[in-house]
């Protein structure tokens, strides 16, 4: 089996996304691998077709390039051959050529090996769970420090509190010793008027 091909660039035409997903399910049963529109949707999602989603009056549907699904049955026929398998014009299969490939590697093949890396949605969701476990965290820290907080000021309120009634009591203790000077300080200032 050779080296996988580096993909094209993406096409700046808007024209060449020409094929649905019923007609490319049709190239892939003329060319002897019958495919599920599930599976081609599949391809789509991770990048195996070139492709644009539209909207449509009933939702979302890919527009694929006849280019890129010629490449990806060429390489769909290049890992049957690989495998001695052959196509066949048949019902689909229940797996795809290259699912059996691995398949039969992984006795041989360390786990890791036969990972595919991430499609892009793949990443974005990993990427979209570990900022929701981070934001976890964040709440819960946040959450303690708002309890901390409510600890601190309940603490104060309550010095503040016992403070008043001191002063409170001071103020009864003071206020016999201070009336009569109070009395004097009030008569002069009503004196220099």
């Amino acid at each position: 089996m050779t080296d996988a091909q580096p993909r094209p660039s993406a096409p700046l035409n808007e024209t060449a996304y020409t094929l649905t997903i019923e007609e490319t399910a049709d190239r892939y049963a003329q060319a002897g691998f019958p495919r599920p529109t599930r599976r081609l949707q599949k391809y789509c999602a991770r990048g195996d077709l070139e492709c644009r989603k539209v909207d449509t009056e009933f939702g979302e549907r890919y527009l694929i390039t006849p280019e890129s699904v010629d490449r990806h049955i060429a390489y769909i026929a290049e890992t049957a051959s690989a495998s001695g398998r052959v196509p066949t014009r048949s019902a689909a299969p229940e797996r795809a050529p290259e699912e059996d490939l691995i398949l039969e590697q992984r006795p041989s093949a360390p786990l890791d090996a036969l990972a595919r890396p991430a499609a892009p949605e793949d990443r974005y969701v990993q990427q979209l769970e570990t900022r929701l476990i981070e934001k976890d965290d964040e709440i819960r820290f946040l959450r303690s420090e708002v309890a901390m907080k409510n600890d601190q000021i309940k603490d104060h309120t309550e010095r503040s509190r016992e403070i008043n009634h001191l002063i409170a009591g001071l103020q009864k203790m003071l206020t016999p010793l201070l009336g009569g000077s109070r009395d004097h300080t009030t008569h002069m200032e009503t004196q220099s008027d």
